[in-house]
């Protein structure tokens, strides 16, 4: 299958549209790419979404920059993962390459040297920031965990022109006698604020007791945002009673195709990536299938997949608390020809949150879902059952139990 759809991009070379799409994706995202605008001056006064990016490069010392938009209207939605749904991902990829991002160089264990940026990062509104380069930036950049960013130069200066609007959490947690960052992580949550906020002000050094806090990277901050998270509802999940039946979602978004089962039984966990040809980080030729997977005392050990599985590990702790049961969970990605950009782990945790948004399909036989999973991908069950730990467990318990009533019935 991969084959031919690699000879139809040879034979259509984005004009005749033979995979049927309405505009070839491959061109589309080079096409955006080649509309990114660099600032003609070296010195811009703009809005920041709010956004703030750190960088990992050279830790301890790392580059803390926050970027602004040269756009009109509203730009919150530059630096606001959980609406960029509603929006195709060329149009995410516009809003991210629209953003400036001016670094200065930081020691990690010395936040308050920025703190004025920090604050900037908490803002639950655009804040007016002046920034000053040694010269106009330029390029983009892309990276697996955290969303893209437009053109990146050196900063002189940065100055925050506006006040910035605290939510009131957050200035509860910054004002008052301060909390481990593990707790405040979850108190911000359980305030309703977004995670991509929470992942910003864990990132920018302001969370944490004075002497333990530190600047983390941002792509750092996203995964153990999802992580400390995850790790506190479940918790409170594995003391619920398990589904009473089997549970089969699907959704399919951009190039991807996202399933989950959820088994009767006790919590544990799998994600299972499958990336075909042609995509993100996929050059071959044959379809690339990898997974990780955790039992109901978790992980000791950083997942392989990294970012994706904590993220959709969220999604699916989330759901479990909010129908007040447990349950084992498989959750399937496959990747499509023409998705070949990294755009970030966002893309994963709000596509599993919207997938546990729908109704989802109930079975009661574990064969009835297994064909339904079998149809509900391009690859054939064969290859779940192979690559999945919860599959092979699954299949295994049917097999007992399935001896276990024909010896039941060769005795009577």
């Amino acid at each position: 299958m991969s084959s031919r759809v690699a000879g139809l991009c040879l034979k259509c070379r984005g004009a005749k549209l033979l995979c049927g799409l309405p505009r070839c994706p491959f061109l589309s995202v080079w096409s955006t790419l080649g509309e990114v605008k660099h600032p003609s001056s070296a010195e811009l006064q703009a809005p920041s979404p709010p956004s703030v990016f750190v960088g990992r490069v050279g830790y301890p010392s790392v580059r803390v920059a926050p970027a602004v938009v040269m756009a009109e209207g509203d730009v919150s939605i530059y630096d606001l993962p959980e609406k960029w749904l509603s929006y195709s991902v060329e149009d995410v990829l516009k809003f991210r390459l629209g953003l400036v991002m001016g670094g200065l160089r930081v020691d990690v264990r010395k936040p308050k040297a920025l703190e004025e940026v920090a604050l900037l990062s908490a803002s639950s509104r655009p804040v007016d920031v002046e920034l000053r380069f040694s010269k106009p930036p330029r390029g983009f950049k892309l990276d697996p965990y955290t969303p893209p960013f437009g053109p990146v130069g050196a900063a002189e200066r940065v100055r925050v022109i506006d006040n910035p609007s605290l939510p009131r959490p957050v200035e509860r947690m910054i004002s008052g006698d301060r909390v481990r960052a593990e707790e405040a992580v979850w108190l911000l949550y359980e305030n309703g604020l977004p995670v991509s906020m929470i992942q910003r002000v864990f990132s920018t050094g302001l969370l944490g007791r004075d002497a333990g806090r530190r600047l983390v990277p941002t792509r750092w901050s996203i995964t153990a945002v999802d992580d400390i998270l995850s790790r506190r509802i479940l918790g409170e999940v594995k003391r619920y009673p398990v589904v009473d039946s089997y549970l089969f979602f699907q959704r399919r978004y951009s190039d991807n195709n996202f399933v989950a089962v959820l088994a009767p039984q006790a919590w544990s966990f799998e994600w299972i990536e499958a990336w075909f040809p042609h995509t993100t980080w996929n050059p071959g030729a044959s379809v690339e299938v990898e997974g990780d997977w955790e039992g109901f005392k978790g992980r000791a050990e950083y997942a392989s997949l990294g970012g994706c599985y904590y993220a959709s590990r969220l999604a699916a702790a989330e759901y479990l608390r909010r129908i007040r049961r447990q349950a084992t969970v498989l959750l399937i990605r496959e990747i499509y020809e023409g998705f070949f950009l990294p755009i970030g782990v966002w893309f994963v945790r709000e596509n599993v949150r919207a997938l546990f948004a729908s109704r989802p399909e109930k079975y009661d036989d574990l064969k009835e879902v297994l064909e339904r999973l079998g149809g509900a991908t391009r690859l054939p069950l064969s290859v779940w059952l192979s690559k999945s730990r919860i599959l092979k467990d699954l299949t295994r318990q049917l097999r007992l139990e399935v001896g276990a009533l024909g010896s039941e019935v060769r005795e009577g």
